[in-house]
């Protein structure tokens, strides 16, 4: 049964194109059909942590609106700091999925009990994940991950619940 989500961020909680403003502000966009999932993957009983090579405070930002529980950015070895949190949490490797885009996130890939990735993601990182998702970064991505998982974990109907009374 998977427990934890682990969420790179360029690429697969956004499409991967950073914005600047002539004042060099940055702006992301999110896709709130991810946002629904992830909220309900922890109302569920679910951890989730991003794992992100930058740092923004847009990140910061979402991840508290959302209540993620685990936040670590401008993260060069993303499968170093992984196999710490899932050793501090006292969980196994197959009790893990995870969403990445490209060849910084493969050996975090690797790591887990189930990989995913957007499929406009590299051909190469495709070939290496369990699941190469229908949705593109961004644009729904980690809520078909998310769907996936709860269909496997058996926990649809809980899901449903959550939201669908009667």
């Amino acid at each position: 049964m998977i427990k934890l989500l682990v969420l790179d961020v360029d690429g697969c909680l956004t499409d991967g194109k950073i914005i600047y403003s002539s004042d060099g502000a940055e702006s992301k966009n999110f896709n709130v059909k991810d946002g629904l999932a992830i909220t309900s993957w922890i109302r569920l009983g679910g951890q989730v942590a991003i794992i992100t090579g930058r740092n923004s405070t847009i990140v910061e930002r979402r991840a508290k609106e959302l209540g993620i529980q685990h936040l670590s950015q401008g993260v060069k070895d993303k499968a170093t700091l992984l196999k710490e949190l899932v050793e501090k949490l006292n969980l196994q490797p197959f009790e893990v999925a995870a969403i990445g885009d490209d060849f910084n996130d493969y050996e975090m890939l690797n790591f887990v009990g189930r990989s995913f990735t957007p499929n406009d993601a590299p051909k190469d990182i495709q070939v290496l994940v369990d699941v190469v998702l229908s949705r593109k970064g961004g644009d729904g991505a980690v809520r078909e991950m998310i769907d996936m998982i709860i269909e496997q974990n058996e926990q649809k109907e809980q899901f449903l619940s959550l939201w669908i009374k009667g």
